[in-house]
Parts: structure tokens; sequence; C-alpha cells
């Protein structure tokens, strides 16, 4: 092998600034979860290839396209997960949780899915994920989508996201609003995009989500879900749209915002943005009171959303640099041996602390300036033996001699 080992295409390594913004969005998410009374849930990377083929649809093209998908040593097939809620609902199942309903857990880590590269979207990116099982109430969507928009307030970017809200109905309406779909789609098809033609057949509320020009027309004047809510479904939205009201969250109404996937119903939502191109959801989720069940588990409603990490540490403000409270400057080998035990004792006493261990005193009280640090220790064999370091004040220019078993005490208390 010769050459330059390269990163594999759609994958990411991160440093300083952008690894900061990264872990920002999960610190605020976990601070979020805790108010919101969500346990935190760990669910393999890789899971048994059906359970994503069941879940996501043998016919979408996260299953047919994108999944990564391999035999592994005993020959069974493994998928990377793409998303994290089929796992989820998988060890709702395998593990008993259904003891624990309503369950509010959160998961974050890595998704994969073989796309095309694009600002904001990556084959390994990282998603924040919220799920309600086991709760069908209007107040659990409420719950949810108001967590959500907690995180977007936290992050301080809620007023660059808009959220759009639509309803699925219930099946009988969800069945009656697809087949006058199917209809209108139908009487155009050969207007239709090639891409949509391909969804009329296995996933026709998807032609509503076309982002081919040629289409727009046609999706414009298809029938709306508000045609054939049942009386339930329409009291059901009508709940969680006051809901959402009462808790000050904001919504827009989006006729036309869908999953395709049956087992969705009532709510679908989506926190967008036109910060990023294209790739304009930064959340979205909906509920799937079919999913559970189509997974050989009881009739069991519940709610989730997604986020990408990757797109919401892109909305937010640069996080403050992190900064040392102190450098520790060893001038001679006897020193350096010392200040090993002094950075110590400093760090268990909760104090910053790094060491500057090269160049001349004037290169060195330059770095320890440059990392932010409130003070100096400077440690040489004079002060070694007198039992005491000189400490400095960077920000002020003062330096005094302190015992150096009082470091500590002397730093904390300024």
């Amino acid at each position: 092998m010769s050459g330059k080992v390269q990163a594999v295409r759609g994958t990411q390594d991160m440093l300083g600034e952008a690894a900061e913004r990264f872990h920002a969005v999960i610190a605020a998410f976990d601070r979020v979860r805790r108010l919101y009374g969500f346990q935190r849930v760990e669910v393999p990377v890789f899971e048994a290839t059906s359970v994503f083929a069941r879940t996501l649809g043998e016919t979408t093209d996260v299953v047919s396209k994108e999944m990564y998908t391999f035999e592994d040593r005993g020959g069974d097939s493994i998928t990377l997960r793409p998303e994290f809620t089929a796992g989820i609902a998988r060890a709702y199942l395998t593990e008993g949780w259904q003891q624990y309903v309503p369950l509010k857990v959160t998961a974050w880590g890595p998704a994969f899915r073989y796309e095309r590269p694009q600002k904001g979207r990556y084959r390994q990116f990282h998603q924040l994920d919220a799920e309600i099982i086991g709760a069908g109430e209007p107040a659990s969507d409420v719950e949810i989508i108001g967590m959500a928009a907690q995180l977007l307030d936290e992050l301080g970017v809620a007023e660059r996201v808009e959220l759009k809200l639509n309803t699925l109905g219930d099946p009988a309406t969800r069945d009656a609003w697809r087949g006058a779909l199917v209809e209108h789609f139908t009487r155009h098809k050969f207007d239709l995009s090639d891409e949509s033609r391909k969804r009329l057949e296995k996933n026709p509320l998807r032609i509503l989500d076309s982002k081919e020009h040629k289409d727009f027309p046609i999706v414009d004047s298809a029938p709306v879900v508000d045609d054939y809510l049942s009386a339930e479904a329409a009291n059901f939205f009508s709940k969680v749209t006051a809901g959402l009201d009462a808790a000050g969250v904001k919504w827009t109404r989006d006729p036309r915002l869908v999953r395709g996937l049956d087992y969705y119903r009532h709510t679908a939502f989506e926190f967008v943005t036109e910060d990023l191109g294209a790739q304009s959801a930064v959340i979205a989720g909906g509920r799937y009171d079919g999913l559970i069940e189509s997974m050989g588990g009881p009739h069991t409603p519940a709610i989730g959303w997604a986020g990408g990490i990757e797109r919401l540490g892109m909305l937010t403000s640069a996080p403050a640099a992190a900064t040392m409270d102190v450098a520790l400057l060893p001038l001679g080998l006897a020193a350096e041996a010392a200040a090993m035990t002094i950075a110590a004792k400093l760090r268990r006493a909760g104090l910053a602390c790094d060491m500057a261990y090269r160049g001349n005193m004037k290169k060195r009280m330059q770095k320890a300036a440059a990392s932010g640090a409130r003070y100096a220790v400077i440690i040489g064999d004079d002060e070694l033996a007198k039992g005491e370091a000189a400490l400095k004040d960077l920000g002020s220019g003062e330096q005094r001699h302190v015992a150096i078993e009082a470091l500590a005490e002397a730093i904390a208390a300024r």
C-alpha cells in the first residue's frame, strides 16, 4: 500500500471549535432531557437487518439504497443503524421494558447511511433521539415537541428555526386520504418526475415531499388531509395545537408534511431553518402508533423525534474557548518533578491546570497568557528550597510567593 491514507468519504474528524460545538449540543440535550424527566438509554450500533427492513419498509430509499448491510462471520445479516427508533422499539420488546410505560427515553450517537455527502450530511452522522413509548394522549405529543423547542432555545437558535406541524389522522383518515392521493397522482402520472412515479407504486404519500419542480403544480392541487379527517382525529389534533399554544410553542401548519410509512399516525412535525441550504430540517418526528405492532408486539402508541447533531452545531454560536485556571512553569528537572505533584493536587482541588515545559521564560509566559490562564505558578530551584512558588496574577501582573502546600487555597480564594 502506498500513498497517504485518507478518511473514508462521508466521514469527518473534529478538533477544536467543531468538536466543541458538537459536544455543546449534546450537553444542552442532556440538560433539557433531565428537565422533562427522560431517562438515558443505550442501544447497539448494529442490529439484525430485519429490524430496519420491517420498521423502515422494504421499499424505502433507506432500506433499498442507503443501509450499510453485511453478513457477519456467523452468516447473519447485520446492519449499522440508519436511525435510533427501530433499535429502541426492538429493545422495548426484547428487554421487557413494557413494565415502565409510559417510557420516556433519550439517546444520542452515530448512525450510518450511504448517501451523497453534502453540507451537514455525512455517511457517518450523529443524531439526538427522544421517544415516549406507551402514551397515546395528545399531551405526550405536546411534551415531546415542547422538549425539542426548549432544546433549540437552550442552544440559542430558536429564532432561526420554524416548527411545521401536520396531522396524518387515524388509520381510517390516512387510508381515505391515501386513496384520494393515489387517484389524483395516477391522473397526472405521465407528468410526474421519474422518482415520483416510482413512489406512486410504493409509497404515494412521499410524492408530497418531492423536490422536483415539475411535480410542484401537481402536488399543490392534491387533496389535503383535512378533507378526510375523522371527528376523532380532528379532535386529537386540536388538543395537540391547543397544548402547544398553552405551552408557548409557536407552530405553523403545513398540510403537505407527511410520513410515508403506514405505522405513522396523527402528529407529524419538523423544525426547519433556511440557514443550512437544502438540508433544512434540524429536528423531525411524529407519532408512530403502529410501529411496535408491526414488529410483532402489542398495539403500543408512541411518538418521537430525531435531530442532527452536526446540523444543530452548525447553527449555534461558537462556544467560549476552554480556559485554564493555572499554568505551571517549572524551571529545571527538580522543578519539573515537583510540578507533577503540584498539578495533581491543583486538579484534585477542581482547578484546571496545564504545564509549560518548552522554551525560555518569555515564551512560556506567552503560552500561559494565550491559554487564558488566570494564574502562572513559577517554580525553580530557589523556590523549591524554600518550599514555595511564585504565584503571578496574569490579569493584573501582581506576583507573590506562596507556600506550595497552600497554592490551591490561595488560588481558590481569589
